[in-house]
């Protein structure tokens, strides 16, 4: 069986592993405090071109949005996302058991718009019986989005303005951020990310790590006692130097983006195919997650040889179905996918 159905069904990618390895006995200083940790940050900060940001390493994305959100938010805040958004489908109710709302807002192509958000909140404040409402303060968004599109520098800043305005904080999820950023689209830079929003993360579970992602902290509110929020929420790993080894090697050169490459690569193999064949795509995807749509007993047909996700249905006996290629997706699998199609 082929797997399309998901990006970290891997285990990582080989320089991770032989990195491991090589590593396995040495006995360093836990809970992120050794030295492949800060090595692993200053990389980072190096891509970001920004020194006053905070880096700090966590295990998985639910766990990273968990504590990230209910580390600013108090007790009667809630945060504005998408109604696609991984907050608010995915994550089985993860920010609820926080105790803060998710306020849903429609999304158009996986996103939310300035405007919709300016709405939403001068709609609470008009509202005479605020004081009986959970308050917004803080906006979420994902790089890509749950349906691989990607926001614009433009569209983010507008965010951000926003945020500013109303003096309400700005997150980004970058669980697949590396996808977003060698995307032929994309003109969104790290650098950008660390000048507007307050705080985001590279996503490396979905992008060649065995697991991890790296949060990034640019306000200096969130940055205080943000180690204790992790230790309180569970992560705090204490074999740390796993996490900070692995974006350290993703990260020393130019790894992420060309394992990111790679699998976008794939994916427009793939998106391509579709067209040329006259398959409807759900979304407009320029990432690595493709969404086309196909009869039910093609995709019956298919998942004999080949695992992918049935997203929604399309009617008519069709399925949006969800593929995705990863830093691992073989061209010859994708070329075998495509005749097979």
């Amino acid at each position: 069986m082929i797997r399309f159905d998901n990006d970290y069904t891997e285990g990582a990618h080989p320089l991770i592993l032989e990195a491991l390895m090589k590593t396995n006995t040495e006995q360093l200083p836990g809970y992120g405090m050794d030295d492949y940790c800060k090595i692993a940050a200053d990389h980072i900060k190096r891509h970001c071109d920004n020194e006053n940001i905070d880096v700090h390493f966590m295990v998985g994305g639910t766990q990273a949005n968990t504590t990230i959100i209910s580390s600013i938010l108090r007790p009667h805040q809630a945060v504005i996302a998408a109604d696609s958004g991984h907050i608010a489908v995915h994550e089985t109710g993860a920010i609820e058991s926080t105790g803060h709302k998710v306020l849903e807002l429609p999304n158009t192509q996986g996103k939310i718009s300035a405007e919709q958000i300016e709405s939403y909140v001068q709609n609470h404040w008009d509202d005479p019986t605020h004081e009986h409402i959970p308050q917004p303060k803080l906006v979420y968004i994902s790089q890509p989005t749950e349906s691989g599109t990607l926001y614009s520098k433009q569209e983010i800043k507008a965010i951000h303005d926003v945020c500013q305005a109303r003096n309400l904080y700005f997150m980004i999820d970058g669980a697949r951020l590396g996808y977003g950023m060698v995307s032929k689209t994309n003109d969104v830079s790290l650098n950008d990310l660390t000048n507007l929003c307050d705080v985001f993360y590279i996503g490396g579970t979905k992008v060649g790590a065995m697991f991890g992602e790296a949060i990034v902290i640019s306000h200096e509110t969130i940055k205080e006692d943000f180690r204790y929020i992790m230790k309180q929420r569970g992560g705090m790993l204490a074999k740390g130097r796993f996490l900070g080894l692995q974006f350290k090697v993703l990260f020393e050169e130019d790894l992420y983006f060309e394992i990111s490459k790679h699998a976008v690569q794939m994916a427009e193999l793939l998106l391509s195919a579709f067209k040329a064949k006259g398959i409807a795509l759900k979304y407009e995807s320029p990432t690595n997650q493709i969404f086309p749509i196909l009869p039910e007993d093609k995709i019956k047909t298919l998942n004999e040889k080949y695992s992918f996700y049935t997203w929604e249905d399309a009617g008519d006996g069709n399925k949006v179905v969800r593929i995705c290629t990863s830093w691992s997706t073989r061209e010859e699998d994708i070329k075998a996918f495509i005749a097979d199609l």
